[in-house]
């Protein structure tokens, strides 16, 4: 089963068991994948980040793990010399009330200046609200801005403001706003 596979079978899994097998998900995709992070350009995110910060009525804790592959899908701007290469990403976010959500999409990276990084990044996938906040679709769609600052290990610390929405694809769209503060490695 591949990765991607595995993420749509956890969301139709019970919420209450959902923290548990991702725990020991990860646990099992650091013992056996870890030799394939090593010396590569493709990054490893752990974030930790406040959940509906702004609206202080569903307010949680955010735990993320994304994978920022170093792939090329192609270039924007002239073919010469491209402004901007567009990447793939994947990823699972849990919330301290049980709400899940797996996605993946695309992000760019623009190096600012020498230990600067800007990453804009936009996915979709399915959430479960668990006992959190109901977004109103189990399609939902991310839209991420994130500065990072490269630390002298080469690894990342950055903070970033998320959106996550299901573009009225349901009845209601009370979407949520996530700031996240996340440590970045290609371990």
């Amino acid at each position: 089963m591949n990765i991607n596979n595995y993420i749509v079978y956890i969301f139709f899994l019970s919420y209450k068991n959902l923290v548990k097998i991702t725990v020991f998900s990860f646990l099992l995709i650091f013992l056996f994948l870890k030799p394939n992070f090593a010396n590569s350009d493709e990054l490893n995110i752990f974030g930790l980040g406040l959940y509906d910060f702004n609206k202080k009525k569903n307010e949680a804790i955010d735990f993320r793990f994304e994978r920022r592959l170093d792939k090329k899908i192609f270039d924007l701007g002239p073919s010469v010399e491209p402004l901007y290469t567009i990447k793939p990403f994947y990823g699972i976010e849990i919330t301290s009330d049980g709400a899940a959500y797996g996605l993946g999409g695309f992000y760019v990276e623009e190096k600012i200046s020498r230990k600067i990084y800007l990453t804009p990044s936009f996915g979709g996938g399915l959430y479960s609200n668990g006992d959190g906040k109901d977004l109103g679709n189990v399609v939902q769609f991310r839209s991420t801005l994130e500065l990072s600052y490269e630390i002298p290990s080469g690894d990342r610390i950055g903070l970033s403001i998320g959106h996550i929405s299901n573009a009225s694809l349901g009845n209601k769209n009370p979407g949520t706003e996530i700031l996240s503060l996340s440590y970045q490695s290609s371990f």
